[in-house]
């Protein structure tokens, strides 16, 4: 499913347009996004929680030269499923 397609469903269930609904979508996402931007971990209760992992540097070797090279820390997304959500894809 797209962003087009969920707002469409979010549409039908709401007195919100298509128009309407993808701009709550785009305003929704933003808001996670400026969160975690900011650090802070976004708590959708029932759904799952937003928060940024940092991955510590390490050593690695160019798989060309064979040479040794230092790949540095780094932020990445991550997305932890809540109970509701587990239960509801395992059918429970």
């Amino acid at each position: 499913m797209n962003k087009k397609q969920l707002a469409g469903k979010v549409s039908k269930e709401t007195d919100l347009t298509k128009a309407e609904a993808e701009k709550v979508i785009d305003v929704a996402l933003k808001k996670i996004e400026e969160s975690l931007i900011q650090g802070e971990k976004v708590r959708l209760v029932g759904f799952g929680n937003f928060l940024v992992r940092t991955r510590a540097g390490r050593v690695g070797r160019n798989p060309q030269t064979g040479e040794k090279i230092t790949i540095g820390s780094t932020k990445t997304p991550a997305f932890v499923p809540g109970i509701n959500l587990k239960a509801a894809i395992k059918g429970k």
